[in-house]
């Protein structure tokens, strides 16, 4: 319903906010407000954190198996509602449906992960670590767990994270974008009808407000968040002050290494869905090439035709490669960063600003942009865009640009196109990447594998989902055991044990 007021979801059920604050979420495609989401206020987070609080205990005594069940009847349910849930994505995010359903599929990968949770939450037992002493290890629910995520997948991301942490025997809140609230909000009905218990579940659209709340209130013990750099920064600085532990995923600028020996036609094939799918909008998308010697002029051409052939249009439209950017603001900045490529010198192969989509002058478009002779002081190279424009580096040698890609401050993903398997090897050795692909331009790992960047992409030591994100969501206690003879017993000593 059009300029409907979105509710909260506390302790199980749709809660009104005593915030008096509103934002408008819009359908990038046509500019115009669908619905509004209340920003929550921090005495509506105090009571979506009490409530998980509450519910923590009963949740962590519950047995992994029963966790187990519900999140795999909450896994049947968002097969069945798959449709739904990228419709919303779409509609708030405006990426297409056919990007939207994938990204959905994603995110359930991750929930099949969790089901496995009486396996993944098994300890490490050794016996006679010392005459009659034996040694085991269990992983225990921390507590309270929260989430902050962010627009560009608006399903995906949060299931990154919360059916991981509540498998564990942990209860969350989560803090979806204002922009794309719903998918977060229709994924609690959901996850209440598959069985979870009231409380376990919260989610609180905001902005700042809420967000600090969850990082200075002290009964939440761990933060998880995935957003640009700058922020990222700012909640795990925040978050460790108050002692909690954080995984905080960053920027990024991904490199692709193109040698001259690699496929062409389907290097550039693979190079523009991941440059310009979801409209850029993707940490894991490929914003820079870095083309190795004589390919470079043939490998421009290709992308220059493909990218000159890409629809842009609504998400929902059959037929459409690229739908716009989540707002004017964002479509301004990247105009702007175009404006400063052009300004700066580099070659401006195709130029997506001023693109006229008919029916819709009103939404956010810009169009495919392709960069030419970039160097690395450039804005455009500097900076993370997040948005459809691709640049590229011309480099002599492949020593040349393992030491590029090395030197940027963003280390997420990369990935190199070659026919070479020893290049290709010392490629995934030698590059400062967390995520790397082999003649795979979007190396976004398996949910049983983990997720995260290096350096200025990171902040934090452990990744998201696979075993990385178990030991996130869990705490590790080592327990060690002798149960002596009564005529082994012997006075104290004050003397350091040996088990040996």
């Amino acid at each position: 319903m059009p300029n409907s007021i979105l509710p909260l979801w506390i302790n199980g059920q749709r809660t009104e906010s005593r915030s008096s604050r509103r934002a408008g979420v819009t359908n990038p495609a046509t500019g115009a407000v669908i619905r509004q989401v209340p920003l929550a206020s921090r005495d509506d987070v105090t009571n979506a954190i009490e409530a998980a609080k509450a519910a923590f205990p009963a949740w962590r005594e519950t047995t992994p198996l029963r966790r187990s069940r519900i999140l795999n009847k909450f896994r049947e349910l968002l097969e069945t509602h798959r449709a739904e849930l990228a419709q919303l994505a779409s509609e708030e995010h405006g990426k297409t449906l056919e990007d939207a359903t994938g990204s959905v599929q994603r995110g359930i990968e991750v929930v099949e992960f969790a089901v496995g949770a009486p396996h993944l939450l098994k300890g490490e037992h050794a016996e006679n670590v010392g005459r009659g002493v034996d040694c085991h290890s269990m992983l225990q629910p921390i507590g309270v767990c929260a989430g902050i995520t962010p627009f560009n997948f608006p399903a995906m991301v949060p299931m990154w994270m919360f059916p991981l942490a509540i498998a564990c025997g942990n209860t969350f809140v989560l803090k979806p974008s204002e922009k794309v609230p719903s998918c977060s909000l229709r994924m609690a009905e959901l996850f209440k009808e598959a069985g979870l218990p009231d409380g376990v579940f919260n989610v609180v659209p905001g902005d700042k407000e809420a967000v600090d709340t969850l990082l200075s209130h002290p009964d939440v013990r761990a933060i998880s968040f995935v957003g640009s750099t700058p922020v990222a920064k700012y909640i795990y600085e925040t978050a460790a002050h108050h002692g909690k532990r954080v995984q905080a995923l960053g920027g990024a600028k991904n490199h692709a290494v193109v040698l001259p020996d690699a496929a062409l036609d389907f290097t550039a094939d693979a190079i523009m869905g991941a440059a310009y799918g979801s409209a850029g909008e993707r940490c894991m998308a490929i914003s820079t090439v870095v083309a190795v010697g004589n390919i470079a002029d043939a490998l421009v051409a290709r992308l220059k035709e493909k990218a000159e052939k890409l629809v842009v249009g609504p998400g929902d439209r059959k037929g459409v490669d690229m739908g716009p950017v989540i707002s004017a603001q964002h479509r301004d900045k990247i105009v702007g960063l175009i404006d400063s490529g052009v300004a700066q010198g580099a070659t401006l192969v195709t130029d997506g600003r001023g693109i006229h989509v008919p029916g819709f002058e009103n939404g956010y478009f810009v169009g495919p942009t392709l960069f030419d002779h970039v160097s690395t002081e450039m804005d455009i190279y500097r900076e993370e865009i997040f948005g459809p424009v691709l640049i590229v580096l011309r480099v002599a040698s492949y020593d040349e640009a393992i030491k590029l890609v090395n030197s940027n401050p963003y280390a997420n993903g990369t990935a190199i196109f070659t026919s070479s398997g020893a290049a290709a090897r010392r490629f995934q050795h030698e590059i400062e990447v967390g995520m790397v692909g082999i003649n795979v331009p979007i190396p976004v790992p398996m949910a049983f594998f983990s997720f995260g960047g290096w350096k200025s992409s990171l902040f934090g030591d452990l990744h998201m989902h696979g075993m990385e994100g178990v030991y996130f969501y869990t705490r590790t206690k080592a327990i060690t055991s002798r149960w002596p003879e009564q005529s082994d017993l012997s006075a104290s000593t004050l003397v350091m044990p040996t088990l040996g």
